[in-house]
C-alpha cells in the first residue's frame, strides 16, 4: 500500500512551522497587548450549533464533514468544526464571566470539504472576538488590530476593504419579496452572486436606483457614504441606520490614517453578519476578513449581547512570508564526544543539561557529523584535567578547559 497524506490535507515541514509559529507569536502577542485573552475549542461541535444561526446555508451543507456521534441507539450528528467564530461564541455563553464585555482570541483550525481535493480541506485561522461594548468603536478596534498584526508580520501592499450587510439586507426588504423568495435572494447574495440583486426590479423606481448606486459603490474615503446619504432621503429607517453605522465607522478609519477601499458587492460569505463587513488582501489573495454580528449571540440563546470579529488565514500568510532559518550561528552549541563510550556519553548529557540550565540553547551529537552554523563546539574528550575542548566557531579560536564553570564563564562572555 502507498503511504500518502489524506486528499486536500497537508503536512507542515519544519521551514513551514518557523513561519506558522512566526504568525502565532506575533499574533498573540498583539492579541495581549490589546487586551484579549486566549481560548481554545473542541475540533468537534454539533451540527445544530451552525444550522441554527443559519451559517450554513443549503449549499454549503454538502461543504462540512459531519458524521453520528452514536450514544447506544441515539446519536447526535456533529460536524468538524467549519467555522471559528461560532464555537467561540457558544463557549463565550456557556462559561459566563459575570461581565457582558469580552475580548477573546483563538488559534484554530476548520475544516471543509472541497471536492478536487487541490484546495486545502483543513485551514487554519488566527481569530479574534470583541463581546459586547459600544457600536462602531469595536468595529474599527478589531479592524486597527488585525491591521497591527499584518504590519508587524511584515506584509507590505495590503489592502482593505469594506462592505455593510446591514445595508445589504435593508436594500433586499425593499423589494417586498415573500420569505421564501427572500431567502433564496440572500442565499445567491452570500455565494456572492449579485447579478440575482441587480436583475430584480422593485415598484420602486427610487429603489432601484439606489441599488444600483450602492453596488455600483467604490470609493476610499467616508465622504462617498455622505454622498449616498444626501441622494436617497426616502430610504428606510433600516437603510438610513446602517448607513449611519457605516458612516460613522468609515469616518473614525479616516480620522485614524487608516485606508481602504468601499466596495460593496466584493463580499460575500456574510452568513451572521448584520453590520460592517472587511477583507484583507494581498496579490487579490484574501488573507483576512470579519465584521460585526449583532444577532448571533441572541439566536445561540445567549441574550441581546452585541459582537464583531476578525480572522486572518495561516495558510495564504504563510506564503507571504520570507523563510526565516532557525539562528545557530550566534547562540546554539554542539555538544559531542570524542568517543562512544557510557562515561563521554554521560558527561556529554550532563554538560548538555548544565548549558541549558543556564540559558544556553544546547544540541548533542553522537554521529560524528561535521559541525556548521553554531556559535560554540564542545569536544568531550574525557581526559583529566582538561576534559573538554571548546571551539569558538565565530573567532576560531580553541582552547582546552577543566570544568563547567569555566565552560560557563567563556560562553556567557563570548
Amino acid at each position: 500500500m502507498k503511504n500518502q497524506k489524506c486528499k486536500g490535507m497537508q503536512d507542515l515541514l519544519p521551514e513551514d512551522m518557523l513561519r506558522f509559529r512566526r504568525i502565532e507569536d506575533v499574533f498573540r502577542t498583539c492579541c495581549r497587548k490589546w487586551g484579549y485573552q486566549e481560548v481554545r475549542t473542541p475540533t468537534l461541535e454539533y451540527l445544530h450549533l451552525f444550522t441554527a444561526t443559519g451559517t450554513l446555508t443549503p449549499s454549503m451543507l454538502s461543504k462540512v464533514y459531519s458524521f453520528l456521534d452514536w450514544d447506544g441507539w441515539s446519536g447526535e450528528r456533529v460536524v468538524l468544526r467549519p467555522d471559528g467564530t461560532i464555537p467561540v461564541a457558544r463557549l463565550y455563553i456557556d462559561n459566563p464571566s459575570g461581565q457582558e464585555l469580552a475580548r477573546l482570541f483563538y488559534v484554530t483550525n476548520i475544516f471543509a470539504f472541497e471536492g478536487t481535493g487541490k484546495e486545502n480541506r483543513e485551514r487554519w485561522q488566527c481569530g479574534a472576538e470583541f463581546f459586547g461594548g459600544a457600536k462602531f468603536a469595536p468595529d474599527v478596534e478589531i479592524i486597527l488590530l488585525a491591521e497591527e498584526v499584518i504590519r508587524r508580520l511584515g506584509i507590505s501592499n495590503v489592502g482593505l476593504k469594506l462592505s455593510h450587510a446591514g445595508l445589504v439586507k435593508a436594500l433586499l426588504k425593499e423589494f417586498k419579496l415573500s420569505p421564501a423568495e427572500e431567502a433564496k435572494m440572500m442565499d445567491r447574495i452570500l455565494e456572492g452572486n449579485w447579478q440575482a440583486l441587480t436583475k430584480k426590479k422593485s415598484a420602486n423606481p427610487e429603489i432601484d436606483s439606489l441599488m444600483a448606486s450602492l453596488l455600483g459603490l467604490k470609493g476610499k474615503s467616508s465622504s462617498f457614504l455622505h454622498n449616498v446619504r444626501a441622494s436617497f432621503p426616502k430610504a428606510s429607517q433600516d437603510f438610513k441606520s446602517s448607513l449611519e453605522d457605516f458612516v460613522n465607522i468609515a469616518t473614525l478609519l479616516d480620522n485614524l490614517g487608516c485606508s481602504y477601499e468601499i466596495d460593496m458587492a466584493a463580499i460575500h460569505g456574510f452568513e451572521y453578519y448584520t453590520g460592517i463587513c472587511f477583507q484583507f488582501l494581498s496579490a487579490k489573495k484574501k488573507i483576512g476578513g470579519g465584521g460585526r454580528y449583532d444577532s448571533l449571540v441572541p439566536l445561540m440563546n445567549g441574550g441581546d449581547i452585541p459582537a464583531c470579529g476578525f480572522a486572518l488565514y495561516m495558510d495564504p500568510i504563510m506564503k507571504l512570508l520570507p523563510l526565516e532559518k532557525e539562528q545557530k550561528g550566534e547562540s546554539e552549541i554542539l555538544v559531542k564526544g570524542k568517543e562512544l563510550t557510557p562515561e563521554i556519553v554521560k558527561t556529554c548529557f550532563t554538560v548538555a543539561e548544565s548549558l541549558r540550565d543556564a540559558g544556553h540553547p544546547a544540541e548533542l551529537d553522537f554521529s560524528g557529523r561535521e559541525e556548521s552554523n553554531y556559535r560554540w563546539v564542545i569536544l568531550v574528550s574525557g581526559k583529566v584535567p582538561s576534559q573538554f575542548v571548546l571551539t569558538d566557531c565565530i573567532q576560531k579560536r580553541r582552547r582546552d578547559t577543566a570544568s563547567m564553570a569555566e565552560i560557563l564563564k567563556v560562553v556567557s562572555e563570548g
